[in-house]
């Protein structure tokens, strides 16, 4: 009992009082931990051989099959695998890295955008007493604050509003929050402080009023989490190493130890999965950093081996920007089924999530209704009941497979730490596995010093702490200024730039065609609504970009934050590809179709229709039945029971508005459940239940049959412009 009693108080205390409980040893460890950790490595003494710019990926396929062997084989392109790679080249290690699809294709890029030590964790370490955690949480904050360091442009502060609704839980939550700055301790962004009732709805209108006695904020930090994944092997590629995406290994190579008459693994057999070209990559260590298909891995070392890796499946939804305040995000600490939700603003949408239930190991998740009702459901509890959050209005949804390290026994993924562990097979192949984004840098230190110490790998110390990224160089808070002014880009183009690319941006606004308008001189979008110009689907592919799904999902965000608007860049960007990198037509209609599936079935694009599929039942009374048939029968003069492309544009010629006819087809074809190239009289009036009822919102033909017939009889200017547009 006496020593609970003194446990509960080391957990309390921090890392001071930790002594006593747990050894001198442990508590100098933690003491060079935190050393290491407070430096600034000196990247100017490092070799860059790529300063200027870094291989093409023939050059980097080259490599790989011309070195004779590499001391360190990577296998794995999320951020942990990147990780390893850059802290084994900046070791001068001779380094290779090898991802089967693109880089932070898996569960890098589908994370909360969070870099955070773990408000919840620290909380099961003081209720549980539990050392492991409250170290994970402490590592977590140093490696926060690195991270915001080395990545200036990817990433910021953020705060993060925790509202409370019983007056008893205002010291409890406020006493915990403060116990998260202290653990960071120097490293802490900014002090958490308490608001009243009046400044909290202040600064966060559309939070629920009722009961609603105060608030916390405390910070964070966050980052656009595939971009930084891109940004740190883009560093690795530049000190050298040899990087491949779009690489799988289809065996591990081995050779026997002539002393021990073992097999040792001495690299692997892979497959250029765009040519279908075999090599091996032969390395003294090869490293398994490949998230939740570790387990697959290891089994190519050894069948029998049991796995150490249990998935579970994490869901995010992004809603419109209106819904959230510009700076300030939400925590939700206990939903109904005790999991935590986040709601936070993300480039200028709004992301919510995550859940947390046991899955089986997919390349290709997809986000489940129920998931997505359940996070709406929590975030209706926490705003006001003036503002309605619709299923209409989710823009985007995606599941990221999370590779928790547990027993093979455990049932309950929500109570495991998400903590990491490096093992060593008998032959030798080095395991990473489990962990979180925030610590992928303390991770890949802690392997490479494994591999190091079991190959006797020719290594110098790690140099990663304060080793800048892509991008990083060169850039300030004021840049995208000199990018308005020198190169005549829209303002929200050149933020976006500055945000995205760093001190690189000036390289992507080189590439960036005359408009031909006034203003902006250079620049053309993508989309209308989003600053993405055409000229980064050129530079992406400099990035290493292979597939149209590529751009849309990682060297831009614009299938994470509206499936709609990427699906309308998609001809475009196809086409800018088809011509940079002379892909047939046959190849070029292949990438439209598989980027189109990725948004169908990954990215929630489906769910529009399925909503509507499901709207079989007319929920309309009869005023609304008539006044609807009404405005449908403007368009269908001749009673024909359904309209098409050629009937909607003959009545906005009468009200002397042009659509682009493709523009057109799409707007139909949303609506269109049979595919048969016409909107029936059912299908509109289901169209306009599943409107009422929130299921569908914003929805572009249902506008435009509103606003043509308001026009019919003003002859007023119709306005098309596409509001949003719900999945």
């Amino acid at each position: 009992m006496a020593f609970r009693k003194a446990l509960k108080r080391t957990a309390i205390l921090g890392g001071g009082a930790m002594a006593a409980a747990f050894g001198l040893s442990q508590l100098i460890e933690y003491r060079k931990r935190q050393a290491r950790l407070s430096l600034v490595a000196a990247d100017a003494e490092l070799k860059m051989p790529f300063a200027d710019e870094f291989p093409s990926r023939q050059a980097q396929l080259a490599a790989l099959q011309s070195t004779p062997e590499f001391d360190v084989l990577v296998v794995g392109g999320g951020a942990t695998g990147v990780g390893c790679a850059l802290d084994a080249a900046t070791r001068n290690l001779k380094t290779a890295l090898v991802e089967r699809s693109d880089f932070s294709s898996g569960t890098s890029s589908r994370s909360t955008k969070l870099i955070h030590g773990g408000v919840r964790y620290l909380q099961k370490a003081i209720m549980k007493l539990d050392y492991e955690q409250y170290m994970m949480v402490k590592e977590a904050l140093h490696e926060r604050a690195n991270l915001l360091e080395i990545a200036p442009h990817l990433s910021a502060p953020l705060p993060i509003m925790l509202p409370v609704y019983k007056w008893w839980q205002l010291p409890y939550y406020w006493a915990g929050i403060k116990m998260y700055d202290l653990v960071a301790g120097i490293q802490c962004l900014k002090s958490s402080y308490m608001l009243s009732k009046s400044k909290a709805l202040e600064l966060f209108p559309m939070l629920k009023k009722d009961k609603l006695v105060g608030a916390i904020v405390y910070y964070d930090g966050q980052h656009n989490d595939a971009r930084m994944n891109l940004a740190i092997g883009l560093a690795a590629a530049r000190y050298g190493a040899a990087v491949a995406n779009y690489t799988e290994v289809v065996r591990l190579l081995k050779t026997t130890d002539p002393e021990s008459g073992r097999e040792k693994v001495c690299g692997a057999r892979c497959r250029d999965v765009i040519t279908g070209n075999e090599f091996d990559v032969r390395a003294k260590c090869v490293i398994n950093a490949t998230g939740p298909f570790t387990d697959s891995l290891r089994k190519m070392d050894n069948q029998e081996t049991a796995n150490i890796c249990q998935p579970s499946a994490g869901v995010h939804i992004v809603i419109p920007g209106y819904f959230s305040p510009d700076n300030m995000g939400l925590l939700d600490p206990a939903t109904s089924d005790g999991r935590v939700i986040f709601f936070l603003p993300w480039e200028k949408m709004t992301i919510a999530g995550t859940t947390d239930t046991p899955t089986s190991v997919t390349a290709h998740p997809i986000p489940g209704e129920d998931d997505i009702n359940f996070i709406l459901r929590e975030v209706r509890n926490y705003l006001s009941p003036d503002v309605v959050v619709r299923r209409g209005d989710v823009l985007a949804a995606w599941s990221g497979i999370r590779p928790l390290v547990t027993d093979p026994d455990s049932k309950d993924t929500q109570s495991i730490c998400r903590n990491h562990i490096v093992s060593i097979s008998d032959s030798g192949l080095v395991t990473i596995a489990g962990g979180k984004w925030t610590t992928y840098r303390s991770m890949a230190e802690e392997t490479l010093d494994a591999a190091v110490q079991a190959h006797q790998l020719p290594s110098g110390p790690c140099r990663t702490v304060g080793l800048l990224l892509e991008g990083a160089r060169g850039w300030t808070p004021t840049l995208f200024i000199r990018l308005v002014q020198d190169y005549g880009l829209e303002n929200e183009v050149a933020q976006h730039l500055a945000a995205t690319y760093g001190g690189k941006a000036f390289e992507v606004a080189k590439m960036a065609k005359v408009t031909g308008q006034r203003w902006p001189i250079v620049g053309k979008r993508l989309v209308s609504e989003f600053p993405y110009i055409e000229a980064e689907v050129l530079y992406a592919i400099k990035e290493y970009a292979c597939t149209a799904i590529d751009i849309i999902a990682r060297r831009t965000r614009l299938g994470f934050l509206n499936v709609q608007a990427a699906d309308e860049a998609l001809p475009r960007i196809v086409q800018i590809m088809a011509k940079e990198l002379d892909w047939s037509q046959e190849r070029s209609t292949a990438e439209l179709e598989a980027a189109k599936k990725f948004l169908y079935q990954e990215m929630g694009y489906r769910s529009r229709s399925e909503q509507l599929t499901k709207t079989s039942e007319i929920n309309l009374d009869y005023q609304e039945v008539v006044r609807y048939k009404k405005r449908f029968h403007k368009f269908d003069k001749e009673r024909k029971g359904f309209i098409t492309t050629v009937d909607v544009q003959s009545v906005l010629d009468n009200i002397n508005v042009h659509i682009d006819e493709n523009a057109l087809h799409e707007i139909l074809n949303e609506v269109d459940l049979n595919k048969n190239g016409q909107v029936e009289i059912d299908e509109f009036l289901q169209l306009m239940s599943a409107v009422k009822k929130g299921q569908v919102s914003d929805s572009r033909l249902a506008i435009l049959l509103k606003s043509a017939e308001e026009s019919l009889d003003k002859r007023a200017p119709v306005s098309v412009d596409r509001s949003g547009g719900g999945v």
